[in-house]
């Protein structure tokens, strides 16, 4: 999940694709959150498209909207993230089974911190066309934490709670943590197709 505002990112490995385990994690990442959910944009799978979440936003009073049949690019904020974020960190391997599960949502918990503490990012203030160039203008770099910390949208409370959370973080001991997840999971994420197939585990999606 990625606020567009911010690019404040949370990211939770579930075993499978199905509503139950989907819905579990949005409400695990909602926990976290430093500020209040006040919308879901998803995308058309059947996941997010459900009456359960559509129920709970409801009685939530959480706006929930969708992207457009075939446009890509409506999740595009997310999509970025996908790539920058999960993919840069535990690649394309296939992981299965509630170990590597756990494994995955432990490396997270680590990445999130780093990502959004200490990672800063540009947001796209405008683009100008003059015949095929193409310029954009992008803001000062920032990382999530400092954008939220000067926003007018969080309450003083929760500034300062970021804040304290900021200070106790050391980004070294979270970069060691991180490289060491990620070599535990690349000695387990190859598996043999014959392997898979014959187990019947479920896939981890992250």
């Amino acid at each position: 999940m990625t606020d567009v505002a911010s690019g404040w990112t949370e990211t939770q490995a579930v075993i499978n694709k199905a509503q139950v385990w989907v819905f579990e994690a949005l409400q695990l990442i909602r926990g976290r959150l430093p500020f209040a959910l006040k919308g879901i944009d998803s995308d058309n799978g059947s996941e997010f498209i459900n009456n359960h979440l559509l129920r709970y936003t409801r009685q939530e009073h959480i706006t929930f909207t969708r992207g457009r049949a075939w446009k890509k690019n409506d999740g595009c904020f997310v999509e970025q993230k996908n790539y920058s974020v999960v993919r840069r960190a535990v690649g394309y391997a296939r992981y299965e089974g509630s170990a590597q599960l756990r494994l995955l949502n432990e490396l997270y918990a680590h990445l999130r911190l780093y990502t959004n503490f200490f990672q800063p990012v540009m947001k796209l203030i405008r683009k100008e066309r003059t015949g095929a160039k193409v310029k954009k203008t992008y803001d000062r770099p920032s990382t999530p934490y400092q954008r939220l910390a000067s926003s007018t949208a969080l309450s003083k409370h929760a500034k300062q709670q970021l804040r304290a959370q900021y200070a106790s973080l050391n980004p070294a001991e979270l970069k060691r943590n991180i490289v060491r997840l990620q070599s535990r999971l690349l000695r387990i994420g190859v598996r043999r197709p014959q392997l898979i197939s014959a187990t019947g585990a479920g896939c981890v999606v992250s």
